[in-house]
């Protein structure tokens, strides 16, 4: 955070010093639980009664509606009175992303989020002082903490913005007020607070508005829900990506390599060819969005592959390890959505090369009562691609595998409710001539320590 003083503070939020000494303020807070260091603004509603787990953190700004008698307050807060916390911690936000002229990146999507926030900065690190969201914590209680680790030397932000019900984007919106948006697709997800896939469309659609005429957006031409959007009410620059010559960024002579993906990326009329390590035409996808992203901000798109070169993906997203027996396996335990699977299970196909496929399926998560209609829509994934053997593991996962059936796929199909004896089986089975997807969500323990099993020891 830019430091600020309580004098300046003041003046931002309409407030009256009432209490305590004059000090730097280095860090906020709108939660108790977020003060954890020294010098920090605590904005808040409710009364503070337990001074005694806040000393650590003296000294202490509270900005407060709470009226404290001067007995009752510890000589190291500093007291601002204001007439709503709220008001006053909306002043203060928008007075500090004001302070700031840089390009600010908003990511949303089904799938890809992190991936190509993680490419942007890897890009950009190289060449400018950078802040970004962390791994996939992009929920609404970090917004704050995320504008302010923006500093008096940031050259550029990169951050996630999450849809886990409508107005999500637009708040994130309120905090980080993006120079650049991307939309990196839209799967079937949080149906549970958007209730049906259009709710959903229109939440994502919500980055529209969050941009203003001076802004880009950037989308992938060929996502089918992506494309539902009025994109006709974008006051900003709609900059278009996929495979088409059409687009204004394409990537084509897409295939495989050792370690990932080779493609060539045609941008007015030149050619460059670009490698990515990870696999499938998602990850050609989430590049060449990380790859116009920085372009509009100065860079080249030869400076672009090269850092591309080198990045290396989070783990457990979709990578490729020797397992038990010889056989291979594609972890990809990172997270779970339909949109992810049908990525995966393209890349289970396009890396097989006639060797037995298998797919162990967890449970998708946060899905709510929609829970039984998006596990079905899994299993028609999984027999629209097409596997060898299918295995699900948990309650919930057992719907697909379920449906599968009803849908009469040609596979063998066994259901375990833990990962224990789905070891046991796959032990029995696997061998050079079989490579295994295990797709399930990073905080399913079951999952993970399955794919941790069948990974060859070294």
């Amino acid at each position: 955070m830019k430091p600020i003083s309580v004098e300046t503070l003041c003046t931002i939020v309409d407030g009256k010093h009432i209490h305590g000494s004059s000090i730097g303020i280095h860090y906020g807070a709108y939660r108790l639980k977020q003060v954890k260091r020294r010098n920090t603004v605590l904005f808040i509603e409710k009364r503070i009664m337990n001074w005694a787990k806040l000393a650590p953190c003296f000294p202490l700004v509270l900005v407060t509606e709470c009226h404290y008698h001067t007995k009752e307050l510890p000589n190291e807060v500093t007291v601002i009175k204001v007439e709503r916390s709220e008001e006053a911690l909306w002043k203060f936000i928008h007075f500090y992303r004001q302070q700031f002229q840089l390009p600010v990146v908003a990511i949303t999507g089904t799938a890809g989020k992190t991936t190509t926030k993680e490419m942007i900065k890897h890009i950009l690190m190289r060449y400018k002082k950078v802040t970004a969201t962390q791994l996939s914590t992009n929920s609404r209680t970090a917004f704050f903490q995320y504008l302010l680790s923006i500093e008096s030397d940031t050259e550029a932000a990169i951050f996630e913005t999450a849809v886990g019900a409508p107005g999500d984007l637009r708040k994130a919106g309120k905090y980080y007020k993006p120079t650049i948006g991307i939309i990196t697709n839209i799967g079937e997800h949080h149906l549970n607070y958007c209730k049906t896939l259009e709710g959903y469309i229109d939440a994502k659609a919500e980055m529209l508005e969050i941009l203003d005429a001076n802004s880009v957006l950037i989308i992938n031409t060929e996502d089918r829900n992506t494309s539902k959007i009025d994109f006709q009410r974008f006051k900003g620059r709609l900059i278009k990506i996929g495979t088409k010559s059409s687009n204004d960024f394409a990537a084509t002579n897409i295939r495989y390599s050792t370690n990932g993906m080779e493609f060539v990326v045609v941008h007015k009329g030149e050619h460059h060819k670009v490698n990515v390590t990870g696999f499938g035409k998602h990850q050609v996808m989430n590049a060449l969005a990380a790859i116009v992203a920085v372009v509009e901000m100065g860079l080249t798109i030869p400076q672009a592959a090269g850092q591309l070169q080198i990045y290396r993906p989070l783990n457990k997203q979709l990578q490729l390890f020797e397992g038990t027996n010889d056989a291979l396996i594609l972890d990809d335990t990172w997270s779970i959505t339909t949109t992810s699977l049908e990525a995966a299970l393209t890349v289970l196909n396009e890396l097989a090369g006639g060797k037995k496929r298998i797919a162990i399926i967890g449970t998708i998560t946060d899905v709510g009562s929609w829970g039984t209609f998006i596990h079905k829509k899994a299993a028609e994934i999984v027999f629209e691609k097409g596997v060898d053997i299918l295995i699900t593991v948990g309650e919930h996962a057992k719907i697909i595998a379920d449906h599968a059936e009803d849908l009469g796929i040609q596979a063998q199909v066994y259901r375990f409710i833990n990962s224990v004896l789905a070891y046991e089986l796959l032990k029995e089975i696997i061998n050079r001539n079989t490579i295994i997807l295990i797709k399930g969500d990073m905080y399913s323990k079951t999952m993970f320590d399955l794919a941790t099993k069948l990974k060859k020891k070294t």
